[in-house]
């Protein structure tokens, strides 16, 4: 019985001292990676970076303060639905570091203007307030994609300005 225990425990160990070393190259290979795409599912809060075809890494979001729905003017706490582009970004911003989406876009002003509204602008992807202590939980923005600034930083060195980013209901 004794022996049985000492082999699988053996066997157990060399599966790990196996199998650890593949993993961390897989994850830093992973990160190694230029991301093509970002995709946001609102619902989940959740954002997915995408590399061939393939998720990479995941990060949890909060979102504008009234989350349900597209955003359809300025002023309606609420984060945008659609296919836009990261265009740029800001190292020096209150918010960490953030990295602009190219929201509005034609229809989204054709909308607003439609109501006699400004469709508003600044939609960013951004870290926690520089001038808070704690991070902030649940959705606080004013229609922007927060996230942790360790997942902020891990964003910023993987997507590339130009990148396309799909948000989803």
């Amino acid at each position: 019985m004794r022996t049985q225990f000492v082999r699988l425990f053996f066997l157990a160990m060399l599966t790990l001292v196996i199998a650890a070393p593949a993993a961390a190259f897989i994850g830093s290979q992973a990160h190694e990676r230029t991301v093509s795409l970002v995709v946001v599912i609102k619902s989940e809060r959740m954002l997915y970076l995408y590399a061939d075809g393939a998720v990479i890494d995941y990060f949890p979001i909060s979102l504008g303060d009234n989350p349900v729905g597209d955003k359809r003017h300025q002023g309606d706490m609420r984060t945008p639905e659609g296919v836009y582009t990261l265009d740029w970004r800001n190292p020096d911003s209150l918010y960490h570091r953030s990295m602009h989406i190219s929201y509005p876009n034609a229809e989204d002003i054709a909308r607003a203007q439609a109501f006699g509204l400004h469709p508003g602008s600044n939609i960013m992807i951004h870290g926690q307030p520089d001038y808070a202590t704690e991070q902030r939980i649940g959705d606080w923005t004013n229609g922007c994609i927060a996230v942790s600034n360790e997942a902020m930083d891990a964003i910023w060195e993987l997507v590339p300005d130009g990148t396309p980013i799909h948000i989803y209901p």
